[in-house]
């Protein structure tokens, strides 16, 4: 799919679509998205979904505006429609106090569910940086990310980069108010 014509990044702003990419299913539907176009057979074997529940997902998501038809063809007298993102990067609204942030959600998700037996890199670091440090730390990943994800190759493996950068609450027990 040529990358001209899709837009850069859509910000995720009404309740439709945070609806839309707060499942794990979906989240993984757009997965599958990212780099090609995909039938809903393609899509369904992929997730591992039953061929209506994947169709059921993508129209969902295709009525948020976060996925489109790309391209038709006729199949033994049936239109086969390919899907692909509605941008290369979707840009979820930052959650509310005490909300669940979804993106790191559906991320550990996926982490758990990859296979055991294969090569992972997960690491936590804690730091202290001043403000200048954390600006230049922040700019460094996206700069990496961005680079690594113009070399990605659709014929190649997934691989998934997350990483959050953030200052932990302080004095505050997780999930509760400060004491």
């Amino acid at each position: 799919m040529p990358n001209d014509d899709v837009p850069r990044t859509l910000h995720v702003t009404t309740d439709e679509q945070v609806r839309a990419v707060s499942n794990l299913t979906r989240h993984r539907i757009m997965a599958v998205l990212r780099f090609e176009p995909a039938t809903i057979t393609q899509i369904a074997e992929r997730v591992g979904l039953a061929k209506g529940s994947s169709s059921y997902h993508v129209r969902l998501l295709e009525r948020a505006g976060l996925v489109k038809v790309v391209r038709t063809r006729k199949v033994r007298g049936v239109t086969e429609r390919y899907y692909a993102m509605a941008a290369r990067s979707i840009v979820l609204p930052e959650p509310g106090e005490g909300g669940p942030d979804v993106l790191m959600r559906h991320a550990v998700a996926d982490l758990e569910a990859s296979p055991p037996d294969g090569e992972r890199h997960v690491r936590m670091a804690h730091l202290r940086l001043t403000e200048e440090q954390f600006a230049e730390l922040a700019g460094r990943l996206e700069a990496l990310a961005d680079e690594y994800r113009e070399l990605s190759d659709p014929a190649l493996p997934d691989a998934s980069l997350v990483f959050a950068l953030f200052h932990p609450a302080q004095g505050r027990p997780a999930g509760g108010e400060a004491k």
